[in-house]
């Protein structure tokens, strides 16, 4: 079996007295891939913020490589290797493409090359400011800019969100490549289950901050009756998702 990276056990979490999530239990592997489905308001956002220690944490354990990090800082889980793409996307506008991609780099196999690479359109635009780009654009420097930190981990919060399909469709296909040509491991919280299941190896579906289904990605992709009645949604059209 692959070693652990990331271990939530029983963990109970949210935010003053309030508890979101309640008996969490995952494992991702090194170099794995989760999908994170859910109606919106299940706690998925939740979920990710707990792993980067900004909740009140009530009761369980979070586990990084095997050393307990339940209580360590947000700065401290960042350095050993967490990264995050949030939902906001939350580039720097007054910054050009580049400068927000070298902000805070940290070195490793992501660099400016490689993620120019990974997105071409960035490199079109590298000097022009981050309220000049567009939707998508922006959403492409936030991942960009995540990986110039060099994770182990990358945690992307609905990354294709509000989109057109055709910055979709390259979107997935760049974290398609950051998952099958470079081994970074992957928690992807997304509205489109399709997409979702076909780029990861496992998935857990959250309903009221408890996960009422886990298993293999591959297997829910193959039973759309199951899937719809865990998310409530008709996955029918297959179009804008790669094969």
């Amino acid at each position: 079996m692959p070693e652990s990276l990331l271990t939530l056990r029983d963990v109970r979490a949210g935010y003053g007295d309030s508890v979101v999530l309640d008996g969490v239990s995952i494992e991702v592997p090194e170099n794995g891939t989760l999908a994170l489905l859910g109606r919106n308001g299940v706690g998925k956002s939740t979920l990710f913020l707990t792993i980067l220690g900004f909740t009140n944490f009530h009761r369980g354990n979070v586990l990084w490589r095997g050393t307990d990090i339940s209580h360590a800082t947000p700065h401290r889980r960042a350095l050993a290797g967490i990264g995050w793409v949030a939902q906001e996307r939350e580039i720097f506008p007054s910054l050009t493409v580049e400068e927000n991609l070298t902000v805070a780099s940290r070195p490793g196999r992501w660099d400016l090359a490689s993620v120019y690479g990974l997105f071409p359109r960035l490199q079109e635009r590298k000097v022009n400011m981050g309220n000049q780009l567009s939707g998508g654009e922006q959403q492409m420097l936030s991942i960009a800019r995540a990986l110039m930190t060099n994770p182990a981990l990358l945690l992307l919060d609905e990354p294709l969100e509000g989109l057109a399909p055709i910055v979709v469709e390259e979107l997935t296909e760049a974290i398609r490549k950051m998952i099958s040509d470079e081994g970074t491991a992957v928690i992807l919280a997304e509205q489109n289950a399709l997409i979702a299941l076909k780029l990861t190896r496992d998935v857990v579906v959250l309903e009221r901050g408890t996960i009422v289904h886990s298993g293999s990605s591959k297997d829910l992709l193959a039973n759309s009756a199951v899937l719809d009645s865990l998310i409530g949604l008709r996955v029918a059209d297959d179009k804008a998702v790669p094969a």
